[in-house]
């Protein structure tokens, strides 16, 4: 075991994912001695079995969706199947790029990598493989995994998103026992290769944290897509054999199907890493922090999906960054989850940033609350494209934009600009002053604050 007197790092690092490698790489720029520990690959969750795999399914989706219905266009093309080989390659080619990129960035940035699952052994020490690792700071971002519900395994033709996503085969047939941000992904990655999918919420919607215009919207287009959902209702059990999944609900609805892919949320990656054990609180698992991420307990902070909230790699990328400069003495702004954005990469794409209409109310009253919904109808490129949906704004009566919400093709590339009108409290006649590119779709953001100025260009008084 290594000499364990003095401290060998400035910051020590716990878990090699979003918010991990993002406090590693700021802390070694500010100009601190970094140690990163990681078990698995760096990157984590998001790089390897989340955000980034995910998205490149979808986009093969996309192109599937493209050549199925060219004629539309004009352009007559042939969709003779899927390759999951192919499918599998190039994604696997995507993320084998940015785990290169980033174990050179990691690299350049002289931090000390420990490969192995570390163990927190005192209030400034993390043990991996028999050695000590000492730290002034230490940083914990161990992640997420995959949960399920008590008494259903995992197995066989039961599935979470880890192994959806390792599938070199398309199924035939799919229930998906969750209707967030997950399980609505891979429900329209597999209807775009040609599954039969049905969704099994416990909800009364899909995306469920969204604004309920939202959830309205999204059901309708996915009912038009021909993707089934049942709402409501609880599951109740599962039963497999060879020819595939059987599946019951508590109102006693029964469903077949080739899968059935778990995709009920992702759980903190604490137990058995002595947290507790150093006097942290945990909470059902997650670590609990002030609003500077601070545990409470000596100089351990925590970071990513293992802290309550929002469990999005670009909420981790910004602790991450926050706690290195919090370290560093720079004392930066605490971060605001209400305006962390949130994209379900769907076809079509959920983008949200700031409070729901609901939460604005609860917050601020009824009466104290004002909304327009701006139809992407009326939007050019909107039209170019063949989607549809809708652009909703929350305000303040004679305030501030505080909610941003939006549905269809491509909508989260417009959420950067829904997060500084969010963020910077802008009100619509700022925006509304804001010259935005014709015919773009981030122009749908323009108009809407031009209708909530009370000066609507396309849009009905």
């Amino acid at each position: 075991m290594a000499d364990t007197t003095g401290t060998a790092f400035d910051i020590v690092v716990l878990g090699g994912g979003s918010g991990g490698y993002a406090a590693a790489l700021r802390g070694a720029q500010l100009g601190k001695s970094v140690a990163l520990i990681e078990g698995g690959k760096l990157g984590g969750t998001c790089l390897h079995n989340g955000c980034i795999p995910t998205k490149a399914l979808l986009h093969a989706a996309e192109i599937a969706d493209n050549a199925r219905d060219g004629a539309h266009f004009g352009v007559h093309t042939e969709l003779k199947g899927i390759d999951m080989a192919g499918v599998n390659q190039y994604k696997e080619s995507v993320v084998a790029r940015l785990y290169k990129g980033l174990q050179g960035l990691i690299k350049s940035r002289k931090i000390t990598v420990f490969e192995g699952y570390g163990k927190l052994v005192d209030k400034n020490a993390v043990e991996v493989n028999g050695q000590r690792v000492t730290g002034e700071n230490i940083v914990l971002g161990t992640g997420s995994y995959a949960r399920s519900l008590p008494g259903l395994d995992i197995g066989g033709r039961v599935i979470t998103s880890d192994q959806a996503l390792q599938l070199d085969w398309v199924p035939r047939s799919a229930i998906i026992l969750g209707g967030g941000v997950i399980g609505s992904e891979f429900a329209s990655v597999w209807r775009s290769f040609g599954a039969d999918v049905t969704i099994i919420e416990a909800l009364p919607h899909l995306v469920p944290n969204e604004d309920e215009a939202l959830s309205k919207a999204f059901e309708r287009a996915f009912r038009k897509r021909g993707i089934g959902f049942n709402l409501g209702v609880r599951f109740q059990g599962v039963t497999q054999d060879d020819n595939g999944v059987h599946v019951t609900l508590e109102d006693g609805k029964t469903f077949d199907a080739d899968l059935l892919l778990v995709a009920v949320g992702r759980g903190p990656v604490t137990a058995g890493l002595g947290y507790e054990e150093q006097g942290l609180t945990l909470d059902r698992g997650f670590v609990i922090t002030d609003e500077r991420l601070h545990t409470g307990v000596g100089n351990i902070y925590a970071v990513g999906d293992i802290v309550p909230g929002l469990q999005l790699a670009h909420r981790g990328f910004a602790q991450g960054i926050f706690v290195a400069e919090q370290i560093a003495g720079l004392n930066p702004q605490p971060i605001v989850e209400s305006g962390i954005p949130r994209v379900t990469y769907s076809d079509p794409e959920v983008a949200s940033v700031g409070l729901t209409e609901a939460k604005a109310k609860e917050i601020h009253g009824a009466d104290a609350v004002e909304t327009l919904e701006y139809n992407l109808g009326g939007n050019g490129k909107s039209q170019i494209l063949g989607t549809a949906g809708f652009v909703k704004l929350v305000r303040q009566k004679d305030g501030p934009v505080i909610g941003v919400h939006m549905i269809g093709a491509r909508v989260g590339e417009l959420i950067g600009e829904g997060q500084l009108i969010v963020n910077w409290e802008a009100y619509p006649e700022d925006v509304a002053n804001l010259v935005h590119a014709h015919p773009t779709q981030n122009e749908a953001l323009g108009e809407a604050h031009l209708a909530l100025a009370g000066k609507p260009l396309h849009a009905h008084n």
